[in-house]
């Protein structure tokens, strides 16, 4: 690429404020400013989602809130990691959050950085220790990276920094972790199970293994440094072992080339280590990561940056090339960009040399470092947008590639906060930036392009009008920017402070439902699990008002006939479902409640006892209540008597049609909607036999079976699909490969889409993602339980190894 030049740091100057917001511009994305009360001149309201979730343990390090790409929530603490997961659950009525807690304990023995044989470090520490120099004993004695344990002092426990990899890095496609703990201990984590979080392999370890048996030196022609015993190589030796930030690049995918010439994807992922020396160890990681066996390489790069405090990846794609480097920050204020050469990486480019971003040292340590691609209106290219907390104020830079180089805009965004900015997130797909001071109040920044570069319009979100007076520790947004996680604990009541500190993650909404709705139509992701967030937020408003709003349905029902993408097919069952949820009442408002209906029965049915008007009268309505209680705990029975329709107002009660009706109704639209995604996913999965097998070949897939079912239905037409099964059967030559059960050796009948029935009635489930009857006694399941899936075998083939990893086909859950 051309060489990467500083055009200067001229640009627009961002906007500065003193106690007044500034005004909106018509260009603004966000034409009003936020407010956490309602007002007619505000847009964007900020409320409260429930519920609050309690942390054990008080919050440790800087940035202690990571929100991953899988909407998991992680909050480092003194003791462990806590893990909110999100989940828009269709099963549940309630109008909550549903929120999925585990945790990664911190380790419980303390970490030794190898510096040395363990005999020779013994021997070094007892000498440092007795030293009769006290700039000698006492640097020693006091400095936690050399003694972890503390002794006397208090243990360190507890974690400084997590952070989340992209998403499809694990086993089960999902967000690795890395976790930095108070001791220096580099750990990366996965929740194979969704109960457990499994350590796969201790960076700091393997690190520290590495230098030993380079005797401690970056490359071959550098001189040995000196001796352990001298306590400059002792302090040199653990400084460059010493993590101080940890960040995940983007996924790079490369082609390999098999023995047979069959080319396949490999993806690979980077982690960037910063240490306490300047140096940054470039971790690459084949995909998925399974454990030390998957660390491809590890690279070295000396920054030259004292005392460095925060790292970013510069991520950028400019003429279909992608190329990347690494933002490093200093305690003493300065920012930039360093090129990181990997050459194994193919399609891999990046700067010719460093390009200073912020070269003046004036005592303002970086505190957090985002970068976030945008597109620029007025040039008409891509472009990223660095910001950096920096003390009170925000810094930000434009960097834009032309074909004179690499043109950097810069400037301070000031008026934000009247003390620190303790933590900071980004919105990565509109380019909103949030602040946040401890004493509760948050900033959001909208940025605004001009001709030159840009500026920012930045508005005030009060949380004390949210939350009553609290303390903020850390704030994160969800991947689609429609909720903000904060950590707050107790502020000041009547002037004075609370005796005890309780730490709460609590979430508040930064889009309306109107917002989030138009998203997840025109979403390019279109997936449902990766937008939880949005989906949440329409779940929560169709479980509040009872019903589905007719512009959402017209506009699903328009993309639907428009596109037919089986996306929007999963949107309207999601809908669905939610809406059959809405009119379900809690087992706790149904099931303690006594009937009398029983009564009233024997009653009227004794002899000798007569009846009234007014008892008849008593009888019906006892018999109606009961009738309608009993419909809305169970689907199966139809009541006599019509019951006012929860869809509607309450203002509105003639002309209804019964509940149990309209919950049969809906359960009907269900069923089409699930059948007509069945019927698509099996047209895939004939589409792979058709183009992975031979004549006559017998695969684990129920072929016939699939075609059977497709072709049963004498309403569905579809030429496609007819064409595809006229292939296919010819090519089985009326060979059929029925499957038999596994108990009494009987055929299995493809009748059913979720289960398969043998003449002696055992029954079997069925794969969701093959079709194949799971005869075995473990299996997977989506994680909304939606459906189940057979676990891959050995002699599976590549293509049916790539079925079965897919997501579910009716939420587009990942499968455990």
């Amino acid at each position: 690429m051309a060489a990467a030049e500083a055009a200067g740091s001229g640009g627009s100057p961002a906007l500065s404020s003193g106690g007044e917001e500034p005004p909106a511009g018509p260009e603004s994305p966000a034409e009003e400013a936020v407010s956490a009360g309602p007002s007619a001149g505000f847009r964007l309201t900020a409320v409260r989602r429930e519920p609050a979730v309690r942390l054990q343990h008080g919050v440790s390090g800087l940035e202690p809130l990571a929100w991953s790409e899988d909407h998991r929530v992680s909050v480092s603490t003194a003791r462990s990691i806590a893990v909110l997961e999100q989940l828009s659950d269709i099963h549940s009525g309630g109008q909550e959050l549903v929120i999925h807690r585990t945790a990664v304990p911190a380790p419980a023995a303390g970490c030794l950085l190898k510096v040395g044989s363990k005999k020779e470090v013994a021997e070094c520490k007892e000498k440092f220790a007795s030293s009769k120099d006290p700039t000698v004993s006492q640097t020693f004695m006091l400095d936690r990276v050399f003694n972890p344990e503390g002794k006397s002092l208090p243990p360190m426990r507890g974690f400084k920094y997590s952070s989340w990899s992209p998403l499809g890095c694990d086993a089960n496609g999902r967000c690795l972790l890395a976790a930095l703990t108070m001791d220096n201990r580099l750990t990366i984590h996965a929740n194979l199970n969704r109960l457990q979080w499994v350590q796969l392999v201790d960076l700091t370890e393997v690190y520290g293994e590495r230098l030993y048996e380079t005797s401690y030196k970056l490359s071959k022609v550098e001189t040995s440094r000196g001796e352990l015993g001298d306590f400059a190589e002792f302090q040199r030796r653990h400084s460059m072992q010493t993590p101080v930030r940890m960040e995940w690049s983007g996924i790079c995918t490369t082609q390999q080339v098999k023995h047979n010439n069959e080319c396949r994807d490999v993806g690979s992922v980077l982690l960037a280590v910063l240490f306490e020396n300047g140096n940054i160890a470039v971790w690459q990681f084949q995909l998925p990561f399974v454990g030390k066996e998957s660390i491809t390489s590890c690279n070295t790069i000396e920054s030259g940056i004292n005392s460095p405090s925060v790292l970013s990846w510069w991520e950028y794609e400019h003429n279909n090339r992608k190329m990347s480097g690494l933002i490093v920050g200093s305690a003493f204020g300065p920012v930039k960009i360093l090129p990181v050469n990997l050459k194994a990486v193919k399609g891999y480019f990046t700067l010719r040399q460093p390009v200073v971003l912020w070269q003046e040292m004036d005592q303002l340590p970086v505190h957090s470092i985002k970068c976030i691609p945008l597109y620029h209106p007025y040039q008409k290219c891509s472009c990223s947008l660095v910001v950096a907390a920096r003390g009170s104020y925000v810094f930000w830079c434009l960097l834009l590639i032309s074909k004179a180089g690499l043109n950097v805009h810069n400037s301070h965004v000031t008026g934000l906060h009247s003390l620190p900015i303790v933590s900071m997130t980004a919105d990565k797909q509109n380019g909103t930036v949030y602040t946040c001071s401890t004493d509760g109040k948050v900033r959001q920044l909208i940025p605004i392009f001009t001709d030159v570069a840009l500026k920012f319009e930045h508005q005030l979100i009060k949380l004390s009008e949210v939350f009553g007076s609290v303390r903020t520790h850390g704030i994160a947004v969800s991947p689609c920017g429609a909720y903000l996680a904060v950590i707050t604990t107790e502020g000041m009541t009547n002037g004075l402070h609370p005796v005890n500190k309780n730490y709460q993650v609590q979430f508040v909404t930064l889009k309306t439902f109107e917002e989030a709705a138009a998203q997840l139509l025109e979403s390019s992701v279109q997936n449902l699990f990766r937008q939880v967030d949005l989906t949440d937020l329409v779940r929560w408003k169709i479980l509040k008002d009872k019903h589905i709003p007719q512009f959402l349905q017209e506009a699903l029902d328009k993309k639907i006939e428009s596109c037919g993408s089986t996306y929007f097919w999963r949107f309207k069952l999601f809908l669905l479902r939610i809406l059959y949820q809405s009119m379900q009442k809690t087992p706790s408002e149904v099931m303690w409640r006594p009937s009398y209906e029983d009564t009233k029965v024997l009653i009227s049915d004794s002899p000798g006892m007569g009846s009234t008007e007014d008892d008849h009268q008593e009888e019906g309505t006892s018999k109606q209540t009961s009738k309608q209680s009993l419909c809305e705990v169970s689907k199966g029975t139809e009541p006599d008597d019509p019951a006012d329709d929860t869809l509607a107002h309450s203002s509105d009660l003639g002309g209804h049609e019964p509940m149990e009706e309209k919950l049969l109704e809906i359960q009907a639209r269900i069923e089409a909607v699930e059948m007509h995604l069945t019927r698509e996913h099996m047209k895939r999965v004939l589409g792979e036999v058709y183009l992975h097998t031979w004549i006559t070949e017998n695969t684990s897939i129920p072929t016939r079976g699939v075609c059977d079912f497709l072709m049963s239905d004498e309403g569905y037409d579809d030429r496609t699909a007819r064409v595809l099964i006229g292939h296919i059967l010819k090519k089985m030559n009326k060979q059929t490969f029925p499957e038999h059960c596994s108990l009494c050796k009987e055929i299995l009948p493809f009748t059913d889409r979720k289960q398969a029935v043998c003449s002696n009635g055992h029954i079997w489930l069925r794969c969701f993602l093959t079709y194949q009857s799971c005869q075995s006694l473990v299996y997977r399941r989506c994680l909304l339980h939606d459906s189940i899936a057979r676990h891959p075998t050995p002699e599976d083939p590549e293509w049916i190894k790539r079925l079965l990893q897919g997501p579910c086909t009716f939420c587009d859950s990942p499968v455990f």
